[in-house]
């Protein structure tokens, strides 16, 4: 669940129709630090060209911002890969659910859906999870678009209307997701989910409490910080409580009992009221996932106008970083077998500590550059920074804004942080990578090098 803004989209020189089985195999298994070349970093959008994903053509327009780098990864389904960390986690909530969470037949209460194609309509992404048309996480700057109406999820409810359409009133979907962002340590633009929701009746939210029959789901009232016009306080205090006590109990299942855990009041277009949760580990409060009541006018639309529900959203690559104290979130992209062998174990619920490999020396590059008078977005310049760079950029930082005093024009100075996780880089390698740069940044972004 998630509604956080998405970004970037640089659109270097290449002519693009890139084949759903060409990526599922070579191209998506290029080596770390591999450099494309310059015809190959990124969708151009040449009068009558298509994408080809999945076996889907899709028609390029003003909106499409696929660069070679994301579609490369797209297919790879980490979270499907046996034995990967972000599996793990996977497996570890599906057999908690399974096992808490058992229907009237002793069948699992919730189905799981790990398969989806990450391609949906913007209608998906966007209007059925009612995000207003003018809402900043719509932004072309901030998403993967194939068009004006197809794109990557930016989070897996995109899902949740189809599914609540389909009938279904308790699932789990896990997914890849793509956003475009900042470079460091703790983002990537394709990044994994694991989304649940939960839709009760009146009869199975008030089972066994006195006088339950009396209790109603629905009113017409008005909105507050505590509930939706149309719910009563009883109903949304039982789904409230039945939410959080789910989730305490799924962070016990990962973490270990005893740990403190604090709710923070949030905001997110499709719950209300909605929540993050933190929990103190090693001493540091860190926000896992956020959740809240389903907002009735997104359940009544897909058809379950008599339930009541809630929902929450967390990130795989946030609660393995934490669980297994790994420090640089491309180590999930990478085949290099001393990462993926610590993973391989008899029992998935076994602790796992990361042992680091050898920290290979970074090579830093400065870049400055004046910027253009209008269209300058930095999310274009980071996409385009990891469309060159790859896996290699750990990090950029933009370390100086200068502002001409007489011509007023504006330029910005980025640090960009070279770092192989496998092997020592050499200066010549990284010496063209950085001169690539250079060159694409002036064409695909109109700035004016000061190299």
């Amino acid at each position: 669940m998630v509604a956080s803004a998405l970004r970037r989209g640089a659109h270097a020189y290449v002519y693009l129709v890139s084949k759903a089985s060409h990526i599922s195999r070579g191209h998506q298994h290029q080596a770390w630090g591999s450099r494309p070349a310059a015809a190959e970093c990124a969708a151009q959008r040449a009068p009558g060209s298509v994408v080809e994903l999945l076996g889907t053509s899709y028609p390029q327009d003003d909106y499409s911002n696929l660069t070679r780098k994301v579609l490369t990864r797209v297919g790879r389904n980490l979270h499907n890969q046996q034995h990967h960390p972000l599996w793990l986690i996977k497996e570890r909530v599906k057999e908690h659910f399974y096992k808490q969470y058992v229907g009237r037949f002793g069948t699992p209460l919730f189905s799981v859906y790990d398969s989806l194609s990450p391609v949906v309509t913007t209608w998906q992404n966007f209007d059925s999870l009612l995000i207003p048309a003018d809402h900043p996480s719509r932004k072309k700057g901030d998403n993967y678009y194939l068009n004006r109406t197809h794109m990557l999820r930016a989070h897996t409810s995109a899902h949740q209307w189809d599914l609540l359409h389909a009938g279904l009133d308790a699932f789990l979907v896990v997914g890849d997701v793509y956003r475009r962002d900042q470079i460091d340590s703790h983002h990537y633009p394709i990044f994994h989910q694991l989304e649940a929701v939960r839709l009760f009746s009146k009869h199975e939210l008030f089972a066994g409490i006195k006088d339950g029959d009396s209790l109603q789901l629905f009113e017409q009232s008005s909105r507050s910080a505590q509930k939706q016009e149309t719910h009563t306080m009883e109903a949304v205090k039982f789904v409230e409580f039945d939410l959080k006590q789910t989730l305490t109990r799924l962070v016990a299942h990962l973490f270990g009992d005893g740990l403190e855990i604090r709710w923070v009041d949030c905001y997110f277009p499709f719950t209300h009221p909605s929540f993050e949760m933190e929990i103190n580990f090693h001493g540091e409060w860190l926000e896992v996932l956020g959740c809240g009541v389903m907002e009735q006018q997104l359940v009544n639309s897909a058809g379950a106008q008599d339930r009541i529900g809630w929902a929450f959203g967390l990130g795989l690559e946030r609660l393995a970083m934490i669980l297994y104290d790994i420090p640089d979130i491309r180590l999930f992209w990478s085949e290099d077998e001393r990462f993926l062998k610590q993973f391989r174990v008899s029992n998935m619920n076994q602790k796992v500590k990361f042992q680091p490999l050898s920290k290979y020396p970074p090579m830093i590059n400065d870049i400055s550059f004046w910027l253009p008078s209008e269209n300058y977005a930095e999310n274009d310049f980071y996409d385009l920074v990891r469309t060159i760079g790859g896996d290699l950029v750990e990090k950029v930082d933009l370390i100086d804004k200068f502002e001409h005093p007489k011509t007023h024009k504006t330029s910005h100075c980025y640090r960009i942080t070279y770092r192989h996780m496998e092997r020592t880089l050499s200066q010549r390698e990284v010496r063209h990578i950085h001169q690539a740069l250079q060159e694409a940044v002036v064409q695909r972004l109109g700035v004016e090098g000061r190299f």
